[in-house]
């Protein structure tokens, strides 16, 4: 759905149109898929070239590894250059980040792939660019966690600005990241939890209330700016609970507020490793290691033992500071020298955030805005907090649903942990609850979920959108239900950077997939176009 979107760019816009540099980049791109159609085959008009999105799920590193295979094996089958979008949440996001930094990846997705086995950032160079970060004024763990993502899994360190696509030739998909807002995740309604950020936009999918990305991180108040500051960036995680702790009555915010300190020294640990090569570093790293693991067994007694909500709100804070004195007592005992400088250093910034638990904040631009759509758990925060969208629905289908992009197809890898189907139910519930269209799901299917097939098409009704669903691990390259289970728990999302010969298997698994239904994503693709002629049809016919 287009329209006359064009904004002020100190104001708050209030649209479901698509903006300005959207539909500019939109109608160009529209020019290399109706070539890609062409070259496969399938006959299309200019006014009748399919919406397509790739949307690719969450699952840390696997789906960062996941996708750039997808994406591989789609350019290798001719097929990338039917695609219009490209969204993703969580782990998905860390290669699309690292991908668009090239302005003609999907072009030369050998570099993408080759950048996964390449020699990590020193951390050293991390470092100074968090130091950097540091002194902004909405620096958070995101900061952190982004910057050792970026060095220790995807191998590069990225400066660039979501908004910096916006002057892209249209050579690539347009990319659609997505994000959860904590305050309304925890206590608003449904219109106020998702959040897009594009080149050109960022704002509430559903309240229809967007900033220029480039404002993202300045100070607003009422819907009009105050002072511009830098633009923000995002990244997060999702916490995990181990089987002993995942029992009633034993998991509450005390819990929880245990386990996130814990996993954040954990997966600082393992991001550090991947960015270092001195044998001695690594073994003082593997003590500390040993530490955090011994601490944390020695806590479960007391944990099971602890009966009261109070109990365990005072063993919370005996415990967290236990973990955080033991990582400062390993930090003095490592020999003066260049590492001790660094890791000192790094736990210094880490540690005041963790003690606070600050995720993705940022100014609110919604901040006093006067509108009876917007709930008060944004307009009465100064500031929000901008949280892993898999917290909600751990694939990115909001942005793609209903009118204003008017999706035709829905390509789906499924790179997620949790049980197979999990986010299409959700994003199903979802749409219900949104008022917005969503293909039938078939219940006898969920039944195939411990053992699926590669692919599942979820077909819409006349000009609803159809959906492309592909598992990553299935009855193709797994010989029964305990085998895919295995494959999970060895790929699992909460671990130490891959193996080289991990990654080479997630990449073959990833390329295979789609290699293997490139029949049924090219008869879909063929569908979307009839879908797409119908709509026009539809309404050029008189009323």
């Amino acid at each position: 759905m287009e329209g006359n979107t064009t904004t002020s760019q100190k104001s708050v816009c209030h649209s479901q149109f698509l903006c300005s540099g959207e539909q500019e980049y939109v109608h160009k791109r529209k020019q290399v898929i109706l070539e890609s159609l062409s070259s496969l085959g399938i006959n299309c008009s200019e006014d009748s070239v399919p919406h397509i999105t790739l949307l690719a799920s969450g699952g840390g590193q696997r789906a960062a590894v996941g996708l750039v295979g997808s994406l591989y094996q789609m350019a290798k089958e001719d097929m990338l250059d039917t695609v219009l979008y490209l969204g993703g949440v969580s782990g998905s996001t860390w290669s699309m980040i690292t991908i668009y930094s090239d302005p003609q990846w999907s072009t030369n997705m050998d570099a993408a792939v080759s950048q996964l086995s390449g020699p990590g950032v020193e951390l050293k160079e991390a470092l100074a660019w968090l130091g950097e970060r540091a002194k902004e004024e909405h620096f958070s763990l995101t900061d952190i966690w982004g910057v050792l993502t970026s060095a220790g899994i995807m191998k590069q360190m990225d400066l660039r600005r979501f908004s910096d696509e916006a002057s892209r030739n249209a050579t690539n998909p347009y990319p659609i990241y997505s994000a959860t807002e904590m305050n309304c995740f925890s206590n608003g309604p449904i219109e106020g939890k998702w959040f897009e950020v594009s080149p050109h936009e960022a704002g509430f999918t559903e309240l229809g209330l967007f900033i220029e990305t480039s404002l993202l991180g300045s100070k607003f108040q009422r819907g009009e700016l105050l002072e511009q500051k830098p633009e923000m960036d995002m990244d997060a995680i999702k916490d995990y609970l181990p089987p002993w702790l995942n029992v009633p009555g034993q998991v509450d915010g005390s819990t929880e507020e245990y386990m996130r300190t814990y996993n954040a020294l954990v997966t600082l640990v393992a991001m550090t490793r991947s960015t270092i090569k001195d044998p001695t570093a690594l073994s003082d790293l593997d003590k500390l290691q040993k530490i955090l693991e011994e601490t944390f067994n020695d806590s479960k007694s007391a944990w099971l033992e602890s009966k009261s909500s109070e109990e365990r709100t005072n063993l919370s804070q005996q415990l967290n500071l236990k973990l955080l004195n033991e990582v400062e007592t390993w930090c003095q005992s490592l020999e003066e020298g260049d590492f001790k400088t660094h890791v000192c250093l790094l736990t210094s910034q880490v540690i005041p955030k963790i003690m606070k638990w600050e995720w993705g904040t940022t100014a609110n631009f919604l901040y006093q805005y006067q509108d009876s759509t917007v709930p008060p758990c944004l307009s009465t925060k100064e500031r929000i907090h901008l949280v892993d969208a898999g917290l909600l629905i751990n694939v990115g289908y909001p942005p793609f649903l209903g009118d204003k992009r008017d999706i035709d197809l829905i390509i789906a890898p499924e790179y997620s942990a949790g049980n197979i189907f999990e986010t299409l139910i959700f994003a199903r519930d979802y749409a219900a609850e949104v008022n917005k269209s969503f293909p039938e799901i078939d219940d006898k299917v969920l039944e195939e979920r411990e053992w699926p097939k590669d692919s599942y098409v979820f077909e819409g009704k006349e000009t609803e959108l159809s959906i492309v669903y592909m598992p990553l691990f299935n009855r193709n390259n797994c010989k029964d239900a305990e085998e895919v289970k295995a494959r999970m728990e060895e790929f699992s999302t909460f671990q130490r950077p891959f193996s080289q010969d991990k990654i080479e298997f997630v990449l073959k698994t990833a390329k295979n997939n789609m290699e293997n239904n490139k029949d049924i994503l090219l008869r879909e693709i063929n569908k979307a176009v009839l879908r797409r002629q119908n709509k026009r049809n539809s309404l050029l016919q008189p009323t």
